[in-house]
């Protein structure tokens, strides 16, 4: 006789979200000004603590931004890429995490760097995301340090390898 054991008691279900199509921009900060910096502020300023005037700085000018829009027209994430090839401010609305938006985001930029001739990119990553960027086939290229109160550390991907992260 088989043993039964109902969990329904115990276990919660939650009904997976579906997902919600989305849409990534490039664009220059002129046209990324106004949904960027509101991203940017709600995540690194409001929910990290950075202050405002570490996390806005003259660079945003000779970047390439990327954009990440809902299909409402809401910016929900974005990034940007410097003229070195070096990738940073990459933030995700918190509603928006964990459903691929920030990973379209880095891709978008990492096709950028390589359209622009870079070899390799490169970024500082808050070490609470260090897997994600691993994923992309990012490397650990230096040793922890402390950027604007949060642990960091460099990472370096070679632009060889695919865009989407895949290493061949």
């Amino acid at each position: 006789e088989a043993l039964h054991i109902s969990l329904a008691k115990k276990v919660r279900i939650i009904p997976a979200m579906p997902a919600q199509p989305f849409s990534i921009r490039l664009c220059n900060w002129d046209q990324a000004r106004v949904d960027a910096r509101r991203i940017r502020e709600l995540v690194f300023v409001r929910e990290q603590g950075v202050p405002l005037a570490l996390e806005m700085d003259e660079q945003d000018a000779h970047c390439d931004h990327a954009l990440a829009y809902a299909e409402d027209g809401m910016a929900v994430a974005t990034g940007r890429l410097l003229p070195d090839g070096h990738i940073g401010r990459m933030a995700v609305l918190k509603a928006w995490r964990g459903r691929g938006v920030g990973a379209r985001v880095l891709q978008a930029l990492m096709e950028q760097a390589r359209r622009r001739g870079h070899a390799s990119v490169r970024l500082n990553a808050q070490v609470h995301v260090i897997g994600f960027y691993r994923r992309y086939g990012f490397e650990i290229a230096g040793t922890e340090f402390i950027e604007a109160g949060i642990p960091h550390v460099a990472m370096r991907r070679d632009l060889s390898a695919g865009a989407d992260g895949s290493t061949g």
